[in-house]
């Protein structure tokens, strides 16, 4: 009897009541049952993260920055509602700790009360880190823990971001600040060089202004000088002719009784007497011609002088532009003080030349003289006749006595104010000597500080050329840049687009090995008949293997159309991943047979435990170099890793190149 009628027979075995039909329908569908709904219970498991049970803390307190309210913690509060991470149960911290621990919250996130402040302390000068505080249970759920520290990462880098955020954009408002600051402050250097510049011209004519005003000063010492010799040449005359005019008068009124006797005797030596008084008078007179002139000189030279210091001080002074007021200006003060002093003590002896108080004015004075000698010539001549005039002389003689001793007390006040005139003229000469001096070297300072203002300005403008002014859109765009400066350009290539896609290359070959495992639990891995016939050997496995490789191809046809049209695997190369795996499924029949038909019963133990060493070593979840190196040994030698890298190629998409190696590895 053939082989395909000998497979027939063994199939035909379980068409016959309801117990063999229920068999062969369990060998069909346990490869369903045992690869779609293992699929199936976690096909999109991070799709249905928002109905595990979260407890939220929020015990942030905000705080103020830059007299702003900074509620970080609301903000994560808020971005936690929104996004599409857990069931986040807002509750307080004592209810957070119990429901982790008995289990109605898997995880907690507590923001502590101290957030804000820390978060806000970043633009401060003591800058804090801000901790959020996640709390898990193991003995919940360990691969939750798993996922929330992934989903944990994305908050804790999403707050920084907001945090560094803030901080950075305060930077560049700073940036921008000091930039509008450097300008105007290179700005106010500009001015100031302009300043500096008239400043410069000022001090120049200052320094003319105080050499003419020094010229002027020392011709205005000079001249007090010889004014104030000549007044004491006047002050020592006119007092000579008031003693002798009141020795005169003392004689005259003391011998009026007895002059007349005396007179007619002594008429010559009357006369001679007469003539010396009006040579005297002469004298005086001529002295006093010179005063005026001299006196008027130096009231005009002094007032000149003080005009044009007070006209210096001014205009470097008072005015709008100051030259240095805290080094030249005080100096400048004291000589205009002085050269006022000068100019007054010059108008009062002018005053007093011209007219003194409490006596007849100056040419009252000279007629006096004049008529002193007029009167003194006349007595000369009428000596020989002073008996006759002796009344008239003895009136004449006591108004020369009383006008000469006016002339006197005049004379020594002119003395004394010249004398002052002299002592202020040399001090003026003195300082304005020192202020040309200091002028000179105020001179040569605007000149250097011309100069430095020229370059501050200069530096400054560069300056705030390359402090970097940015506008509200740019610092949106440099802070976000700083604040998360490395982005992750991730890309996949033939990516899969859930969990049970990129699982499906390690379970379809699974469930199908179990389907044949179970396959040859219930149907012999020889046929009997054929051997009692003795058929050949070639014949009888094949007679055996049939049934089975029969059913794995049932098999993968109810398992690939369920997971196809029902959970919506979707394959790159659909018609090769079905025709791969109906050669999976004839190497996979082939091996389950040969182990149960080689060592008996004890090949169904053989079956399991090769099982399980290519769960293992297969490399279908973690990579396996992850695993220990027995396991890497044993990857290269069992069929399941070539088929979940083949099945992996054919699903997802990729080179082919592991697909051929597969097919060869599992004809082999």
């Amino acid at each position: 009897m053939r082989s395909p009628r000998l497979a027939a027979l063994e199939l035909k075995r379980f068409g016959r009541g309801r117990l063999p039909r229920a068999a062969m329908a369990a060998m069909l569908l346990l490869p369903l049952l045992y690869g779609a709904l293992y699929l199936w219970s976690f096909w999109d498991p991070y799709d249905r993260l928002d109905k595990i049970p979260v407890a939220l803390v929020n015990e942030d307190k905000g705080a103020q920055a830059d007299g702003e309210k900074v509620a970080a913690g609301d903000s994560i509060v808020e971005g936690l509602h929104d996004s599409d991470t857990f069931d986040w149960r807002e509750t307080d911290a004592a209810d957070a700790r119990k429901g982790v621990e008995d289990g109605r919250y898997y995880l907690s996130l507590t923001v502590p009360s101290d957030f804000s402040k820390r978060v806000a302390s970043s633009s401060g000068d003591s800058p804090e880190t801000g901790a959020l505080k996640v709390r898990a249970n193991d003995a919940n759920n360990y691969i939750v823990g798993q996922i929330s520290r992934t989903v944990f990462s994305e908050v804790r880098s999403a707050a920084s971001t907001k945090a560094s955020r803030g901080f950075y954009d305060k930077i560049f408002v700073s940036f921008s600040t000091l930039h509008g600051q450097t300008a105007k402050a290179a700005k106010g250097a500009d001015d100031l060089g302009d300043g500096i510049g008239k400043a410069k011209k000022g001090a120049g004519e200052l320094k003319d202004g105080l050499g003419d005003a020094k010229d002027g000063s020392g011709e205005l010492k000079s001249g007090t000088a010889k004014l104030h010799e000549g007044s004491g040449k006047l002050k020592k005359g006119s007092g000579q002719v008031a003693d002798g005019t009141q020795r005169l008068a003392d004689k005259v009124n003391g011998a009026a009784g007895k002059i007349r006797p005396f007179l007619k005797d002594h008429g010559d030596e009357i006369g001679t007497a007469a003539r010396d008084v009006a040579r005297t008078s002469k004298t005086l007179k001529d002295n006093l011609d010179k005063l005026p002139g001299a006196a008027q000189e130096a009231q005009t030279d002094s007032r000149r002088a003080a005009d044009t210091l007070s006209t210096i001080y001014e205009a470097r002074c008072e005015g709008a532009v100051k030259i240095d007021p805290a080094a030249s200006c005080p100096e400048l003060k004291k000589a205009v003080d002085a050269s006022e002093t000068a100019a007054g003590v010059a108008k009062d002896v002018n005053g007093i030349v011209k007219n003194q108080k409490n006596q007849k004015d100056r040419a009252e004075l000279g007629d006096g003289l004049d008529d002193l000698r007029t009167k003194a010539n006349d007595l000369a001549e009428r000596a020989p006749h002073l008996d006759d005039d002796l009344d008239s002389a003895v009136k004449q003689i006591n108004k020369l006595n009383k006008g000469a001793h006016q002339v006197s007390k005049g004379a020594g006040q002119l003395h004394t104010g010249l004398t002052s005139a002299k002592s202020g003229a040399a001090e003026l000469d003195t300082g304005l000597g020192k202020l040309d001096k200091g002028a000179g070297t105020l001179n040569g300072g605007m000149f250097k500080l011309a100069d430095g203002s020229s370059k501050l300005a200069g530096g400054l403008h560069d300056g705030a050329g390359k402090i970097p002014d940015y506008d509200k859109k740019e610092r949106e765009d440099r802070t976000g840049v700083m604040a998360d400066p490395v982005d992750l350009a991730s890309g996949k290539a033939h990516a899969a687009p859930n969990y049970g896609t990129g699982f499906a290359p390690y379970f379809i070959p699974l469930s199908l090995w179990v389907g044949a495992m179970v396959a040859y639990m219930l149907l012999q891995p020889l046929n009997k008949r054929a051997l009692a016939a003795g058929a050949p050997a070639w014949r009888i496995a094949l007679a055996g293997w049939l049934p089975v490789a029969a059913i794995g191809v049932a098999q993968v046809g109810a398992l690939m159309g369920v997971l196809h049209w029902a959970l919506g695997l979707e394959m790159a190369r659909g018609l090769g991943t079905v025709g791969f795996l109906l050669l999976v499924t004839a190497c996979f029949t082939s091996i389950v047979q040969f182990l149960n038909a080689r060592f008996g019963p004890a090949g169904r133990i053989l079956v399991l435990a090769m099982l399980m060493l290519q769960l293992t070593s297969a490399g279908g979840t973690y990579p396996i170099q992850t695993s220990p190196g027995f396991f890497n040994a044993l990857h290269p030698f069992l069929p399941m890793s070539y088929v979940v890298e083949g099945l992996r190629h054919l699903i997802t998409g990729g080179e082919l190149w592991p697909v051929w190696r597969a097919c060869a590895v599992l004809a082999a």
